[in-house]
C-alpha cells in the first residue's frame, strides 16, 4: 500500500563543493533508490536558524512530496543520517 508522505531537509551547505541543485538531485536519487517516487520537490532557500545548532547559523530547507510503502521513511532516514551535507531531516504522512 502506497502513501505519501512530506519531508523537510535542511542542509549543510557550509563546506559543499558543488552547487545546491547538485545536493537536491543527488539527495533525490537517494530517495528514488529506497522506493519513493517524488511528486515535487520544493526548494524553500537558505534560512537564518533562531540559534546556533550545531555550529551552525543557517541552512538550506527543501521540501520534498513522495510516495512511497510504509517503510520508505526509516530507510530514507537512516540512508541520509549518512550524508554529512544533510543536517535535519523530518518526515510526516500526508493525508
Amino acid at each position: 500500500m502506497s502513501r505519501k508522505y512530506q519531508g523537510l531537509i535542511i542542509l549543510n551547505t557550509k563546506s559543499l563543493e558543488g552547487s545546491v541543485d547538485e545536493l537536491l538531485t543527488s539527495i533525490s536519487k537517494e530517495l528514488e533508490a529506497e522506493g519513493a517516487k517524488l511528486e515535487k520537490i520544493t526548494n524553500l532557500g537558505r534560512r537564518q536558524f533562531a540559534y546556533n545548532s550545531r555550529h551552525l547559523e543557517a541552512g538550506h530547507y527543501v521540501n520534498y512530496l513522495f510516495e512511497g510503502a510504509a517503510d520508505v521513511v526509516a530507510k530514507i532516514q537512516s540512508r541520509l543520517k549518512l550524508n554529512t551535507h544533510v543536517h535535519v531531516q523530518h518526515f510526516q504522512r500526508v493525508a
